[in-house]
C-alpha cells in the first residue's frame, strides 16, 4: 500500500446549470493553484485528456477548476484519483461523492425520466426515475431532492450526463423527436391538470398499468320523445375494450359506481386528476351537475353539437379518449353537396359545320341537396331549415346541419339557379371529380366561404359522351385527311389534326404542344384544309387568321404553298401591306391571312372587324405575358375557333399556361389574381402536389402534347447527345471580371430598390459578354470587316484573349474535317459579328450570321444556301451563326449535325428548342450539343440554376433569374465572385 505523502481537501460549488466549480487547499489551507490542482485531481481522467482540456476560472483571487456538467457524476463515480495523496472532501463536495455513484448506476441502466417541472417551462431534460430507485430501496438519492443550490445544479450534471450518453448524434436526438414527440410540444393540452406520473404516461414514456382507460362518452336521445343529450365518464376495460363501467365523478374529486374490486384503488389514486383535467379543459357550466355527478346535466341541441364539433377534439389534444355516437364520424366528414342532374338532350354534338357549342353554353339541369346519403329536395331541405336545430332526425337517420355550410348552400343554390350551368362549369366539375373545392363560382377563383360546399354533377348520355372523347384519346373520332394535303400524315400527325377539327365542332378552343420539328405546321395546315372543303360551301368564305413571329412568316409561306396548294394566302406583312376595305375584300377572297405578331399589335383595329373562322398563334409562348399590348391584341379578335401552337406552353412561369389558355378558351382558368391563388402559388412556392394535379387535369383536355421519344411516334430520329465544355477564363478576363464584380460590391452599398436591380441585371449581362470575349466589355471597335474578308485580319491576337474563341475555332475545325456543319447561338450581336470574321478567315470558306436586324429576304436565302448541298464547295456555308432571339424558333436547319451554344441562355426551354433547329424530322445524323460553361464564373452558377428549372419544367413549372435582384448583398458576392481555383 501506498503511504500518502500530501493532504488536499477539496471543495465543490455546481452551478445551475451543472458545471462543477472545484478548488482545494493543502495542509497549511492555502489555496492551491487551479494548474496544480486540476492535474493532480484529473491526472487518471481520459475523457478530459487528463485534466489538459479543463477551464480554469478565478474567482476572489482564487482559483477554480471548472468540470463540465456531463462530466460531474461519471468522475465521481468512479473517483480514480492519485493514491499518493489524500483527498478529503467537504461540504457539497461529500455529498457528491456520495450520491455520484447511485447516479451512475441510473445512467448505465438507463433509469432516466424527462423531468416534468422543466417541460413546464417550454424545456427538455432529464433526471433518475425515483420511483423506480424506491422500489430498489436506494433512498440515499432523495437527499438530492432538496431545493437548495446543489439539489438543483445536480439535477442539471444528471440530465447533461444522460444527454452526454444517450442523445448526443443526431440520429439518436431524432429517434427521441420521432419515438416521443410529445416530449417537444410546446404548450401541449395533455400536460394540462396533470402530474408527473400521468405526463409521462400521456407522453408514453411510461406505460399506465391500471386494467382500465377512462373515456367520455356522448349518449344521443333515447327516442323521437327525448330531445336531450347527455355526457358521461366511463371506464373501459382494456382487455375486453366492449365492457364499459359507468362513473359518476363528484365535486370533490371521488369516483363512484360498480366495478371490479381490483380497479379500486388505482380508480382512488386517478379519480381527483381526471377531475382537475376536466375542469382545465370543459367549460365550467358543463360541470356543474350537482354533488353526486358533475357530469349529470342533460345537453339540449346546441351544447351536444358544440361538445361533437369543439370539446371532443380539445378532449382528444389533452389525451382523453372520447366516444361518440357511432354514425357522427361519417356524417361529419361528408359535406353537404349540391348535385346537378343533367336534363336529357343538353348538349348535343353539334355539326361539323353548323353553330359551335362553346365553353359559355348554358346546360339544363335539375337538382337535390345531399347530406351524407340522404338526398333532399328543395322542399324538404327547407323543412330541415324550418326546425332550427344543428342535430335533426331526418328518415330515421340524424343529419347534422352545420350553419356555416347551410348558409354556403343557400348563397350556391341561389348562385347556380340564377345564373345556371356553363358547360365550362360542367366540364370542370367532371374534370375534378370529387375535388371539394371544386363547386360554385369560376375556376380559379374560389371565395373561402364556399370551399366546403361541393357541386356535382350527373352528366346526361351526350355530354358524357363528348367528354369522354374530350378527355381520352382513345375516343377521339376518326377523320379522313382532306384530299388537297399533299403530304403523307404520320399516325401521331393524323391524330393532331382530328383532334384539332374535333374540338373545333364545339368552339372548344386547343393548344397544339408537340415538341419542336414533330411537324405542328402540317397538322395545322391539313386543319385549314379540312375548313375549306367542309365550312366553305355552307357558310360562306370566313378567312382564318395566323399569327406567327417575323422570322417564320417566310417558312410558314412555303410550307402552305408545298402542302396545300389549293389554300389561298395572303400575306398581311410590311410597309405596303393593306387597309380598310381594300384589306377587307382580298381578306374575303383568302382562305388564310399571314401576319407577325407586331404588325398585328399595330393593326389591332383592323383585324377586329373580322369574326376570323380560326385565329392561330405560332409559338405562343409570344404570349406569354399576359399583360403587355402584342397579348392583348391576339385576345382581342373575334374568331369562330381558337388554336395555339407552341413547343414551350411553359418556359418560366405558371401564369405563361394561364395566358396561353385564356386566348383559347377565354376564362377558362379563371382571372390572372383567381388563378394565381388557386395554382400559381401553391405549386411554384409551396410544390403542392395536390394543386398540381388539380391543373393538370383540368389543362389536359385541351392539350396535345407530343415528344420525339414517345414511344408512340416512332420517329427513328438519331441521338442528341448534349455535352458542357468546361473553359478557363485568360488572365485579361479573370482581372477584368474581378473588376467588374469588386465595382458592382461599391454601387450595391449605395443603391436601393430599382436602382439597386438594374446595376444587378446590368452587371449579370457585363460578367456574360465577358466570359464571351473581352472586347464586348471593353467597348473596342470591332475589327474592319474589310479587312477580314482580305484575309489581313489579326485573328491571333483576337483568339487569345478568349478562351471560349480559341476553343471553339478548335472544335469547328475539327468538325469541318469530318466534313459535317455545325450552327453557334449566341445572344450578343458584337459576338456574332466577330465570330463570323474570325472563322471566316481561319476557315477560308462562307459562314453565315442571322441576327434580329437581318431581312425576310437575306434570312431565306440563307437557309436555302446552308440546307444546299449543290452549291459550288467555295460558295457553300457550312457554318451559321444565329442570334438565339432570332433564330432560335421556326427555322429547318437539319444540315447541320453540330449546335454550340457559345454562351447560356437563361432558360433551358429556349436553348432546347434553338437546339431543335437540327434535332428534328429530316435529320440523319446523331446531333452533337455543345455548351460552353467559363469555369469558376456566373456562367457555372448559371449552369447550375438551369439543371434545376430543367427538373421542374419537366413537371410544371420553372423560375427565371429575377430571383438574383433580390439577393442580400452578401449572396450577390458569393454568386459573382470568381474562383481562383479555376483562373487559367
Amino acid at each position: 500500500m501506498i503511504a500518502n505523502t500530501e493532504t488536499i481537501t477539496v471543495q465543490i460549488s455546481l452551478s445551475a446549470y451543472g458545471d462543477a466549480l472545484i478548488y482545494g487547499t493543502g495542509g497549511t489551507r492555502d489555496y492551491l493553484p487551479g494548474m496544480a490542482l486540476k492535474h493532480l485531481l484529473f491526472a487518471w481522467h481520459e475523457a478530459s485528456f487528463y485534466g489538459t482540456d479543463l477551464a480554469i476560472q478565478t474567482i476572489q483571487e482564487v482559483e477554480l477548476v471548472l468540470l463540465p456538467a456531463e462530466h460531474v457524476i461519471p468522475f465521481f463515480a468512479e473517483c480514480k484519483l492519485l493514491d499518493h495523496i489524500e483527498w478529503v472532501w467537504e461540504g457539497d463536495a461529500a455529498r457528491l461523492v456520495e450520491l455520484a455513484p447511485p447516479l451512475a448506476a441510473c445512467l448505465e441502466e438507463k433509469k432516466i425520466i424527462p423531468d416534468f417541472s422543466a417541460f413546464q417551462m417550454g424545456k427538455l431534460r432529464w433526471t433518475w426515475d425515483e420511483e423506480a430507485l424506491n422500489r430498489e430501496n436506494r433512498p440515499r438519492l432523495k437527499l438530492a431532492g432538496s431545493s437548495d443550490g446543489f439539489g438543483g445544479g445536480l439535477r442539471a450534471s444528471f440530465s447533461a450526463a444522460a444527454f452526454s450518453r444517450y442523445y448526443a448524434t443526431e440520429t439518436a436526438a431524432a429517434d427521441l423527436r420521432r419515438e416521443f414527440p410529445l416530449l417537444f410540444a410546446k404548450d401541449d393540452p395533455a400536460a394540462q391538470g396533470l402530474d408527473e406520473r400521468a405526463w409521462l404516461i400521456a407522453v408514453g414514456w411510461k406505460a399506465d398499468t391500471a386494467p382500465f382507460r377512462p373515456m367520455l362518452q356522448l349518449l344521443e336521445p333515447a327516442d323521437e320523445e327525448d330531445t336531450l343529450w347527455r355526457l358521461g365518464l366511463v371506464l373501459q376495460d382494456k382487455e375486453d375494450p366492449s365492457l364499459l363501467m359507468p362513473v359518476r365523478l363528484t365535486e370533490d374529486g371521488e369516483a363512484q359506481g360498480s366495478w371490479p374490486a381490483a380497479w379500486s384503488a388505482p380508480i382512488r389514486e386517478r379519480s381527483a386528476g381526471w377531475l382537475e383535467r376536466l375542469r382545465m379543459i370543459l367549460p365550467a357550466g358543463r360541470l356543474a351537475g350537482g354533488s353526486e355527478d358533475i357530469l349529470g346535466s342533460p345537453l339540449d341541441d346546441e351544447a351536444a353539437w358544440h361538445f361533437l364539433t369543439a370539446a371532443s377534439d380539445r378532449l382528444l389534444d389533452a389525451g382523453w379518449q372520447v366516444l361518440l355516437p357511432a354514425w357522427w364520424d361519417a356524417a361529419s366528414r361528408k359535406k353537404p353537396r349540391l348535385r346537378a342532374k343533367v336534363r336529357s338532350g343538353a348538349g348535343g354534338q353539334g355539326s361539323s359545320g353548323g353553330s359551335l357549342f362553346g365553353l359559355d353554353s348554358l346546360v339544363d339541369f335539375d337538382w337535390r341537396i345531399a347530406i351524407g346519403d340522404t338526398d333532399l329536395t328543395e322542399a324538404e331541405f327547407a323543412e330541415l331549415l324550418a326546425r332550427n336545430a344543428r342535430l335533426v332526425r331526418f328518415r330515421g337517420q340524424w343529419v347534422p346541419l352545420d350553419p356555416a355550410l347551410l348558409a354556403q348552400i343557400r348563397k350556391l343554390m341561389m348562385s347556380v339557379v340564377h345564373q345556371g350551368l356553363s358547360f365550362q362549369d360542367v366540364m370542370q366539375l367532371h374534370l375534378l371529380g370529387s375535388a371539394d373545392d371544386a363547386a360554385g363560382g369560376e375556376a380559379g377563383e374560389r371565395p373561402e366561404e364556399t370551399q366546403r360546399v361541393r357541386l356535382e354533377v350527373e352528366l346526361s348520355e351526350q355530354l358524357s359522351t363528348l367528354i369522354g372523347q374530350i378527355s381520352q384519346q382513345s375516343q377521339w373520332p376518326s377523320l379522313p385527311v382532306p384530299d388537297a394535303l399533299q403530304a403523307e400524315l404520320r399516325p401521331y400527325q393524323h391524330d393532331g389534326y382530328a383532334w384539332l377539327a374535333f374540338l373545333r365542332r364545339f368552339g372548344l378552343g386547343a393548344c397544339l404542344a408537340d415538341d419542336m420539328g414533330l411537324g405542328k405546321t402540317v397538322q395545322f395546315i391539313a386543319y385549314l384544309l379540312h375548313i375549306k372543303e367542309t365550312e366553305t360551301a355552307k357558310t360562306g368564305n370566313w378567312p382564318s387568321l395566323l399569327i406567327c413571329p417575323t422570322s417564320v412568316i417566310g417558312n410558314w409561306q412555303k410550307e402552305l404553298s408545298r402542302f396545300a396548294p389549293p389554300l389561298r394566302v395572303l400575306l398581311h406583312y410590311g410597309g405596303r401591306r393593306l387597309g380598310g376595305d381594300e384589306f377587307e375584300a382580298a381578306a374575303r377572297e383568302a382562305d388564310i391571312v399571314l401576319t407577325s405578331y407586331a404588325t398585328s399589335t399595330l393593326d389591332q383595329e383592323l383585324l377586329q372587324s373580322f369574326t376570323w373562322a380560326a385565329v392561330g398563334l405560332d409559338e405562343a409562348q409570344n404570349i406569354k405575358n399576359a399583360q403587355t399590348k402584342q397579348s392583348s391584341a391576339v385576345r382581342s379578335f373575334p374568331a369562330r375557333h381558337r388554336i395555339a401552337l407552341t413547343g414551350t406552353p411553359i418556359e418560366n412561369r405558371l401564369s405563361e399556361l394561364w395566358s396561353i389558355y385564356d386566348f383559347i378558351n377565354p376564362g377558362y382558368l379563371g382571372t390572372p389574381r383567381g388563378f394565381s391563388e388557386r395554382f400559381s402559388n401553391p405549386i411554384e412556392k409551396e410544390r403542392d402536389e395536390e394543386r398540381t394535379k388539380e391543373l393538370q387535369k383540368l389543362v389536359k383536355p385541351f392539350m396535345l402534347r407530343r415528344k420525339k421519344k414517345d414511344p408512340a411516334i416512332l420517329l427513328d430520329l438519331p441521338d442528341k447527345n448534349e455535352m458542357k465544355t468546361y473553359i478557363h477564363l485568360t488572365a485579361e478576363q479573370g482581372a477584368l471580371y474581378d473588376q467588374a464584380v469588386n465595382q458592382l460590391m461599391e454601387r450595391m452599398l449605395q443603391l436601393e430598390g430599382i436602382e439597386r436591380k438594374g446595376a444587378i441585371l446590368a452587371a449579370l449581362t457585363q460578367l456574360k459578354q465577358l466570359c464571351d470575349h473581352p472586347m464586348l466589355l471593353t467597348k473596342e471597335p470591332l475589327p474592319d470587316a474589310a479587312a477580314a474578308k482580305s484575309g489581313q485580319l489579326d485573328t491571333e491576337t483576337l483568339i487569345s484573349r478568349s478562351s471560349k474563341l480559341e476553343r471553339l475555332l478548335a472544335m469547328v475545325k475539327e468538325l469541318r474535317e469530318e466534313d459535317e456543319r455545325c450552327l453557334i447561338f449566341t445572344q450578343y450581336v458584337g459576338m456574332g459579328q466577330l465570330l463570323q470574321m474570325v472563322l471566316q478567315q481561319e476557315l477560308q470558306e462562307p459562314v453565315l450570321y442571322l441576327n434580329g436586324s437581318t431581312s425576310k429576304t437575306a434570312r431565306d436565302r440563307m437557309i436555302d444556301q446552308f440546307q444546299s448541298r449543290t452549291l459550288p464547295l467555295d460558295e457553300q456555308p457550312n457554318v451559321f451563326i444565329l442570334s438565339i432571339k432570332a433564330g432560335g424558333v421556326g427555322l429547318n436547319l437539319t444540315a447541320a449535325n453540330h449546335v454550340f451554344h457559345f454562351d447560356r441562355w437563361w432558360n433551358p426551354a429556349v436553348e432546347n428548342q434553338a437546339t431543335d433547329r437540327a434535332y428534328r424530322m429530316g435529320q440523319t445524323k446523331d446531333v452533337q450539343v455543345h455548351k460552353f460553361i467559363s469555369l469558376g464564373t456566373l456562367e457555372e452558377r448559371i449552369d447550375e440554376m438551369l439543371e434545376n428549372k430543367q427538373q421542374l419544367s419537366d413537371n410544371v413549372i420553372t423560375s427565371s433569374e429575377g430571383w438574383i435582384t433580390e439577393l442580400s448583398t452578401d449572396a450577390l458576392k458569393d454568386l459573382f465572385t470568381l474562383r481562383r481555383d479555376w483562373m487559367g
